[in-house]
């Protein structure tokens, strides 16, 4: 086993590397651009949010729990449209220092976590390709999943779920690559 305090320089770098790669993914990479579409009213769609409420995540038609067999509730679902709407802070957007701080925290606690399964499993000294699997592994299941639920349950498109797998596959191999290159010995 391992002492996880041996590992401080692969969960650190990694992390940084996987926040600066994920930067790079959504700001130059192009397979992301069509991920968002413009309404056709969009004036119109911005001045109902504005009147509705402010920050928060929106689900329409919406009924309590108490009104969900209801069959005025079931008429409008049917009706449609259904959807979920996410409203943020316009703060948020225009400053994203917090949202940056709030990733590399993310990606912190994902290295941490697989540092503790590779320390876990692996001995000091572990060849390079053994340390790869185990942490890519671990990696991949923190980033290449975060998408697929969202579109099961919340409305992701499929596609962008897919492309999500694909970066985090990328932010695997990083992470796999880091661990097994600082792997104590």
């Amino acid at each position: 086993m391992v002492p996880l305090t041996a590992l401080w320089l692969p969960i650190l770098l990694s992390a940084i590397v996987v926040f600066a790669v994920s930067a790079m993914v959504w700001m130059v990479m192009p397979h992301h651009k069509n991920d968002f579409a413009r309404s056709d009213d969009e004036d119109a769609l911005m001045d109902a949010v504005r009147r509705s409420g402010g920050p928060g995540m929106y689900m329409f038609p919406w009924a309590p729990d108490s009104d969900q067999n209801s069959e005025g509730y079931r008429e409008r679902l049917l009706e449609g449209p259904v959807g979920i709407l996410r409203v943020r802070d316009p703060q948020s957007v225009v400053d994203m220092k917090p949202a940056m701080a709030k990733s590399v925290l993310l990606h912190l606690v994902v290295a941490l976590f697989v540092a503790y399964l590779a320390a876990s499993t692996l001995e000091v000294g572990a060849s390079y390709l053994s340390v790869f699997k185990v942490t890519g592994v671990a990696a991949f299941l923190a980033y290449g999943f975060i998408g697929f639920q969202e579109s099961i349950w919340f409305g992701l498109p499929g596609k962008v779920a897919f492309k999500h797998a694909l970066d985090g596959l990328v932010y695997a191999l990083l992470t796999g690559g880091i661990f097994g290159w600082l792997w104590p010995m």
